[in-house]
């Protein structure tokens, strides 16, 4: 059965679903943490530039190579005239997209999980319920993973009777996230003091060091960036839209309503609360509205994320099923990857997707919910970096070559558009990889595709076959 194909509202609900869904909830705990009101400020007005320019490459490239619908898997593969290296390459995007997905959906599921214990608060208990060796289980880590993994399988087997119940599902939420951040908006207004702010320039790391301003924009490059990864979602499922203007439209309308809704909710939430308490919030969001309505306040605001974080997790294991099963069809990948079950989804895909997925949300048994998150935002941004970073350099050999343009102002237009985005992304990379953890866990993932790649393609691909489900 063929999925229906997605329009203008809906490809924009996954826009903005996987953008706001994956970082705002627990953003402002993690900016707290490595930079000043004044530097997350800056950050902001620097990633947005930033995104914006990457949102209109991808806008760009949507129009003038159409029939590049798997998006940088694609754009890497045309980059080269040699079959052999264009598909290592185009491998390589596919490969590298995909695992920082299984990192994406599990920080997603794992902010689900944190505002969860705003109605189950034995989600945080440190009781010890088992010890292995120096390893002590406690009931909330435990109750915690639990959570997170029913929700993960629970998805898999709606999307599984299902591809398209997915964008129904998202679109509701996307609309009462959108909605509810409207009220948290006016409503925090009234909590806003300015003396959290304190000296906006200054700021003391945990170690207790004094970050310059520089170093503080720096510290908040990968976070601002993570709130929004996502911007590719609508180019990522250009094979399930109606048109590819709907696809650029979809990009930038889903932009301008996440920059919106984040510079918002970020300052209104650093204006509520004191850097201390942002520090080590398990819930940022919430406990910025407890400041103006106390625990009914709270209730409302965890209901709302609860709901919006559970259309994000659906839109992300779309997209991230989709990447190897759009790969499996161009030759990128397995055949295998290309099986679609009597629904018509992708049912292999999918599977092995949300298998992969279920080790990183291992991580919450052996941290809490915050540095369980931290953990995987720095994974899977680094990750996303090199496929948006191939993506820029591939428009921008179409503006040097001039393929695809007919005018000459429009090729200016985009040569310039290309070259911000081209330095804005090298440099998060070499910010994001100051340090041999950040590297070897996000860019290391893209070397262990490579590693891999002669195991994974040893078979050829050959047509796409049709299962069904017993």
């Amino acid at each position: 059965m063929e999925a229906k194909k997605w329009g203008l509202w809906t490809l924009t609900t996954f826009v903005v679903g996987n953008m706001v869904g994956g970082g705002i909830f627990m953003l402002p705990a993690n900016l707290a943490n490595v930079s000043g009101p004044l530097g997350s400020t800056l950050a902001w007005i620097l990633t947005g530039l930033g995104v914006f320019m990457i949102a209109l490459v991808f806008g760009s490239l949507a129009i003038r190579k159409p029939e590049l619908k798997a998006g940088p898997q694609s754009y890497a593969q045309a980059l080269f005239k040699s079959k052999r290296a264009g598909k290592v390459a185009g491998y390589s995007m596919a490969w590298g997209y995909w695992a920082a997905n299984w990192a994406a959906t599990a920080s997603v599921i794992i902010s689900f999980a944190g505002y969860l214990t705003t109605f189950f608060p034995i989600m945080q208990s440190t009781k010890v319920i088992a010890s292995i060796g120096s390893f002590q289980l406690e009931i909330g880590k435990f109750l915690t993973f639990a959570v997170c993994t029913v929700m993960l399988w629970g998805i898999q087997l709606i999307l599984a009777r299902n591809i398209n119940s997915g964008g129904k599902v998202n679109l509701v939420a996307t609309i009462t996230k959108v909605l509810g951040f409207m009220m948290f908006i006016l409503l925090t207004v009234f909590a806003f003091d300015a003396a959290n702010f304190g000296n906006a320039k200054e700021f003391i790391d945990a170690k207790g060091n004094s970050i310059s301003l520089g170093g503080q924009i720096n510290g908040a490059a990968i976070s601002t960036l993570w709130a929004f990864v996502g911007i590719e979602s609508a180019v990522m499922l250009s094979n399930r839209a109606k048109s590819q203007r709907d696809v650029k439209k979809a990009t930038l309308l889903g932009l301008l309503i996440s920059v919106l809704i984040y510079v918002g909710i970020t300052l209104l939430t650093m204006g509520a609360l004191s850097q201390a308490e942002l520090k080590t919030s398990q819930k940022p969001l919430v406990d910025a509205l407890g400041e103006v309505l106390g625990s009914n306040g709270q209730y409302i605001l965890a209901v709302l994320a609860l709901i919006s974080l559970l259309g994000s997790t659906v839109g992300w294991i779309i997209v991230s099923s989709e990447v190897p099963y759009q790969a499996a069809k161009v030759g990128l990948f397995p055949n295998v990857f290309s099986k679609i079950n009597k629904n018509g989804s992708p049912i292999f895909s999918l599977t092995l997707t949300n298998i992969m997925t279920q080790f990183f949300l291992f991580a919450t048994i052996s941290g809490t919910i915050s540095k369980a998150y931290n953990f995987t935002i720095v994974v899977a941004t680094l990750a996303y970096l090199i496929p948006y970073l191939v993506s820029t350099i591939y428009q921008l050999k179409l503006v040097i070559t001039g393929e695809t343009y007919v005018k000459t102002t429009s090729r200016y237009a985009d040569g310039i558009i290309t070259f911000i985005a081209l330095v804005y992304s090298v440099w998060v990379i070499v910010t994001g990889t100051a340090d041999l953890k950040t590297f070897a866990l996000g860019i290391g993932l893209f070397i262990v595709g490579l590693i891999l790649y002669p195991f994974i393609m040893k078979r050829k691909t050959v047509v796409t076959k049709v299962v069904e489900e017993s």
